[in-house]
């Protein structure tokens, strides 16, 4: 009997690569609000678990920024049929009560997605690209950009975890 492509992907693929981040993680996040203006360093832990028979994993996080606390989910994912990650995202600092799809590709260190985001006040959508790094088996990190609505780009976090 053959094996299917969800079996091989968790064997050798996209989704064993995700699954390396399963555990729990101690790490520290950078945080800027304008272009190359450091704001914020603090640490962070998170919890990476395998879901719904290992086609996700979900990704939980807890930290503070500039003395207030936060947390935060990402379900991260591999979607076969299109060839394409996927994310959602939540959490009680940058999402408010908002939900972030994004989509992209996986490269030769992990996986990136696009989402944007905006509001009724403010209806140009910004873009958010998050880039998730494996580094090795002990370490990885997530970055992310803030895309203005005319294209110009500029890190908004960047977190590094160690395996605890």
């Amino acid at each position: 009997m053959s094996k299917s492509k969800f079996d091989i992907s968790k064997e050798s693929g996209p989704h064993w690569k995700l699954h390396t981040l399963i555990g729990n993680w101690d790490g520290n996040t950078r945080t800027w609000f304008e272009k190359d203006v450091l704001a914020d360093e603090s640490p962070m832990e998170a919890k990476i678990t395998a879901v719904l028979g290992e086609r996700f994993i979900r990704y939980e996080y807890k930290g503070s920024v500039q003395g207030k606390t936060f947390e935060g989910i990402m379900i991260w994912g591999f979607d076969l049929d299109n060839n394409k990650c996927q994310c959602s995202w939540v959490d009680s600092f940058h999402m408010g009560t908002g939900i972030m799809l994004s989509e992209g590709e996986e490269n030769k260190k992990g996986f990136w997605v696009l989402g944007s985001y905006g509001s009724l006040e403010y209806p140009e959508r910004w873009g958010w690209r998050t880039e998730l790094e494996i580094m090795n088996s002990e370490q990885f990190l997530i970055r992310a950009f803030n895309i203005s609505p005319d294209g110009v780009e500029a890190k908004a976090t960047e977190t590094i975890y160690y395996r605890k």
